[in-house]
């Protein structure tokens, strides 16, 4: 059995430890929040966070995640009302919307780390985050605008 925590619950599962955290994920917690792109790490679309940390769950081997907290795009807000999410919908920064959940776990380990990133910072942690909708431009747009009201909110408390 390989338990962890995630969006904060403590679960255990029975799958075989090789498994990728991102079909336990899926197929036996049925968070389906976070998407299957290329199997190889390569497109950021399984993004999710492991103790705070933006991993890509399709190469990651659940064994490996044993006592730690993971959150999914579902665990970002209960409400849907994290920065980033209100700036995508603002921005109307998806088009198909597939790699979206990935692009948001990643864009919040950069906000995490750059509170008041460039466009270099948002280049180089997006980097591995692939849109085959070009939506890159709203993308960005949605990063600097969250970054905003995240400085706002913080000045304000």
């Amino acid at each position: 059995m390989t338990a962890f925590t995630i969006n904060g619950k403590a679960v255990s599962t029975g799958v075989d430890p090789a498994t990728p955290l991102l079909w336990v994920i899926r197929d036996e917690l049925s968070l389906k929040g976070t998407k299957f792109g290329c199997g190889i790490a390569m497109c950021g679309a399984c993004t999710v966070h492991v103790d705070g940390q933006a991993i890509r769950s399709c190469v990651t081997p659940v064994s490996s995640v044993a006592n730690s907290q993971i959150t999914t795009i579902e665990g970002l807000s209960a409400d849907g009302q994290h920065p980033l999410q209100k700036a995508w919908i603002k921005t109307q920064a998806p088009q198909c919307g597939y790699c979206q959940s990935g692009q948001i776990m990643q864009a919040a380990t950069l906000l995490k780390d750059y509170p008041e990133p460039t466009d270099a910072n948002i280049d180089e942690v997006m980097n591995g985050n692939l849109c085959r909708c070009m939506a890159y431009v709203r993308i960005r747009q949605a990063i600097k605008l969250a970054a905003e009201d995240m400085k706002g909110a913080s000045s304000h408390a």
